[in-house]
């Protein structure tokens, strides 16, 4: 018998090696979960909750497009101006969508938009077009679910052999301001075969080159229809890269300096198993042709055939990826929409750019520039998600917290060329609202400092360094452009200037910056100061705001109140820690004497037993009021004022107090007299119905909603005029107080009160993203932040280098603004022990404070680096 070659046993195991290496990476390929298996879910929308629905896609300060409910794109606001309900073009069938092609073989071919069905409230209409792809085949069922930034609307239809699922999203990941300020939306498209054989799937996206139509001008017909006007000369251009091909989009007759000119870039990756077929035009637009053109073309194959002729002036762009799906398979069909716009004007009379714009030459070379990294920031706000939602924060404060910073990415935020960071409140459906990083309602937010400190400190150097003079008067509205000492508007509010001086203070502690603080000490020392000059707001120097003060109801208290009160306390405890650290000791010791002379007054004086008020208390005459602590939108009457809270029982009126606990400040009044306020604040300010209630203002809760009011008179003596809100609901007041109840023990009363905002903004009725006050997407309401903060107790010194959480045991998300990450709190016997990790940046910690006497002192700094972890423990449950 031949013997057999030794060799030959090595042979066998090196061709079974060598096919599990070639086979390997298409088996894992072909497991690969999709993305959005990926991605845990915290809130769920049925299809009787999906009109209102509209995420915003896009970076922080680049503007956004908005996923609806039923997959839609809405409220194009890439343009540098907002643009609510403007979908590009006259309301009909010619904005931006996506189509499916599916084919299985020998039979008919079947295509649909990628919506689901249209709310029967659009189902009227003087011309039969009341909703944008009112003609096109839409799938039956749509449901919408959402863990910010990741917006998921699912698909589905008897009649079609697949499912859907689209995933939008940009990428989101704390600490890191410019990878969250990217210019683009995200578009995954997941289909499942579902059938039980193979079928041929295109999906289409169309969109016309809408370059120099922002929204902002218009024309009408006969009709009175609206059309948007501006392009001109629009050019689609079809490109190939070395990762990606697509639709560039630019303009040769739009005006380069107009703040709707710029580039646009529809796209795809280049993948083996994909066929990308494209029209960089369509038919001329006579009795609705060009999407007649488009859907024969599409419907037909599957695929696009180019039309070489521009006809209009915003001109068809069409990109199709064709792919087979075998029977029971899913596939991934992503979808790139870049763009960019660099003449951002804001609120000034000239050009003030955008940060964005500066990073990349236009919206093709958004892609070229962040192609590769796609992947990998996608990861990471998977991670972010992830972590947070592994948390053991409630539903309700996840939520509204995540949720929120939806605004970061919305037109009320922007970044000029710079880089320095501006807000309008909020923006109404064309036009900011209400310029200037209005410091009044910037002080509620907590949302920026944890988590770009970076764009935070920003904002402090704007309000310091140019919206401040040098007498220490800070106007509370930013003019554009900067100019030094000078920016500022000729008024300052009492609230919003004491509030930068403690978010002044919170910025140093979150960065540990020496040099921010020293350079701007005189500033902030200024600023403090201007409380004292004569017969200001606190002229007599006696720790008690009795001047007219201008504030956040936008007219002038006369005389203490507990809003301002408490507002100039927290300034004065922040004043004195940053004085002792720089060893300022005679002004350290005046905040002392000042808060402390002031604490003692107001719970002696404004207290009443159940809250606080106020005592109206008026100038001789209006000379005796200083310049610039007037606005002129209050009361005409000096000696007998309008437009004062007296007797009332107000919803923020601890909001220096709210400050303060975030910041680790302490109680700045009686912390008994705290809770009792807190508590008759639910008591005689929370609405269970508002069909009873009467409001000559604006409603910001109807019906059956539940709220609490701005203010309430339980033992009667309303003035004839109150301040103008004060029948009014609006959301960041009400986490003002629900996130006190949180901090003094109340958790279910503040959950409560957390649970019924967010129950009135259900997607029904109104937007889950985007709670509203005065405009869209308002900035006050990112105080739903403080809910994280408060239920872990976290709280950050990057001075002393300290990490706490009051909160213990627990799992729980942290950020402090440059880096995030996680800390597990375990009981260990009649010990602790407690796992802190980093996921994105770094950390470094000399001490370590659990509860309110587990304090771990480190013989040296320890460093956590990114994806580090250390554990630390407490044996005995004691200090050491």
């Amino acid at each position: 018998m031949k013997q057999r070659n030794s060799w030959y046993p090595i042979q066998i195991l090196s061709t079974i090696f060598l096919n599990i290496v070639l086979i390997l990476p298409v088996f894992l390929k072909a497991q690969q979960k999709q993305l959005s298996e990926s991605i845990p879910i915290l809130k769920k929308y049925d299809k009787e909750h999906l009109y209102r629905i509209a995420m915003p896609i896009g970076g922080i300060g680049t503007g956004t497009v908005s996923l609806g409910g039923s997959g839609e794109f809405r409220d194009w606001e890439i343009m540098n101006v907002p643009a609510k309900n403007y979908s590009t073009v006259t309301t009909g069938n010619d904005a931006p969508f996506f189509s499916i092609y599916s084919k299985k073989k020998n039979e008919t071919p079947k295509s649909k938009a990628l919506l689901g069905p249209i709310h029967f409230a659009d189902y009227q209409h003087y011309e039969g077009r009341s909703v944008n792809h009112h003609g096109l085949p839409r799938f039956r069922n749509a449901s919408f679910e959402s863990t910010y930034p990741f917006g998921m609307v699912a698909l589905s239809d008897s009649t079609m052999p697949v499912k859907i699922k689209l995933v939008g999203y940009n990428p989101f990941i704390p600490g890191n301001a410019d990878a969250s300020g990217i210019p683009i939306a995200i578009i995954k498209y997941e289909v499942e075969n579902i059938s039980d054989e193979a079928i041929d799937i295109s999906i289409a996206g169309n969109i016309r080159n809408f370059i120099g139509k922002d929204g902002s001008e218009h024309t009408s017909d006969w009709k009175g229809d609206y059309i948007p006007i501006g392009a001109k000369e629009n050019k689609n251009l079809y490109r190939t890269g070395k990762q990606f091909s697509g639709v560039y989009m630019y303009s040769d007759g739009v005006d380069k300096a107009s703040p709707a000119w710029g580039t646009m870039a529809l796209t795809t990756p280049i993948e083996e198993n994909g066929k990308i077929t494209y029209r960089t035009s369509s038919a001329q637009n006579d009795w609705g042709n060009a999407l007649l053109d488009f859907w024969d073309d599409f419907s037909a194959d599957g695929m696009l055939t180019e039309k070489m002729k521009l006809i209009d002036h915003d001109p068809m762009a069409s990109l199709a990826v064709s792919k087979t799906i075998k029977a029971g398979e899913k596939k991934t069909f992503t979808f790139y929409l870049t763009w960019h716009f660099p003449n951002r004007f804001a609120w000034s009379k000239s050009k003030v750019g955008n940060y964005y714009t500066t990073q990349y030459a236009d919206a093709w070379n958004v892609m070229e520039k962040e192609i590769d990294r796609l992947p990998t920031l996608t990861q990471k706000t998977i991670d972010f998600v992830n972590s947070f939602m592994s948390s053991s924060y409630p539903d309700v404060i996840k939520e509204a917290s995540l949720f929120n910073l939806s605004t970061l990415r919305s037109q009320t935020v922007f970044r000029t060329e710079d880089g320095k960071m501006f807000g309008w409140e909020g923006v109404m459906d064309r036009f900011g609202s209400c310029k200037g990083s209005c410091t009044h309602v910037w002080n509620y937010e907590q949302a920026t400092p944890y988590l770009f400190n970076s764009l935070a400190k920003t904002m402090r150097v704007v309000e310091f360094d140019y919206a401040m003079k040098e007498s220490g008067h800070m106007g509370f509205r930013t003019n554009l452009p900067l100019v030094a000492s000078s920016s500022g508007i000729n008024v300052a509010a009492a609230d919003g200037q004491m509030g930068t001086i403690m978010k002044f203070y919170r910025e140093w502690q979150l960065s540990g910056d020496k040099d921010f603080l020293t350079k701007h000490w005189p500033k902030v020392k200024a600023a403090l100061s201007y409380a004292w000059i004569e017969n200001g707001w606190d002229g007599n120097q006696d720790g008690v705001m009795e001047g007219v003060q201008h504030n956040t109801m936008d007219v002038e208290y006369f005389g203490p109140n507990p809003q301002m009160q408490l507002w100039y306390l927290g300034a004065l405890r922040a004043g004195e820690e940053m004085a002792i650290y720089l060893k300022d000791e005679s002004f350290a010791k005046k905040c002392r004497t000042l808060f402390q002379n002031g604490s003692k007054w107001t719970d002696e004086n404004l207290f009443n037993g159940e809250y606080y008020i106020q005592k109206i208390q008026t100038p001789v005459s209006k000379a005796f009021i200083p310049k610039g602590q007037m606005a002129g939108m209050g009361s005409k009457q000096i000696d007998k004022p309008d437009y004062q809270l007296s007797t009332g029982c107000l919803v923020d009126q601890l909001v220096g107090q709210y400050i303060a606990h975030v910041l680790g400040l302490g109680y700045l009044v009686k912390e008994e007299n705290v809770k009792t306020t807190l508590q008759s604040i639910l008591k005689y300010n929370k609405r269970e119905t508002m069909f009873e209630h009467f409001n000559n203002m604006r409603s910001f809760a109807m019906g059956n909603e539940k709220a609490l009011l701005m203010a309430s008179w339980p033992n009667g003596g309303r003035p004839a005029i109150p301040f103008p809100y004060w029948s009014e609901v609006m959301t960041g007041f009400e986490y003002t107080a629900a996130i006190g109840l949180l901090y003094e023990g109340m958790q279910q009363e503040g959950l409560d009160v957390i649970k019924n905002i967010r129950d009135r903004y259900d997607g029904q009725k109104r937007n889950p993203f985007n709670e509203a006050e005065c405009g869209h997407h308002y900035a006050r309401a990112m105080a739903s932040w403080s809910g994280i903060i408060q239920q872990s107790g976290f709280n950050f010194s990057a001075v002393d280098q300290s990490i706490t959480f009051t909160n213990t045991p627990g799992n729980y998300f942290w950020s402090n603004g440059s880096a995030w990450g996680m800390c597990t709190i375990l009981k260990k016997g009649k010990g602790y022990q407690a796992n802190i990790s980093v996921k994105n940046g770094s950390l470094e910690l000399k001490k370590i404070i659990l509860g309110k006497n587990l304090i771990k002192e480190l013989k040296s700094n320890v460093i956590i680096k990114e994806n580090e972890s250390l554990m630390f423990e407490w044996p005995t449950g004691t200090r050491n």
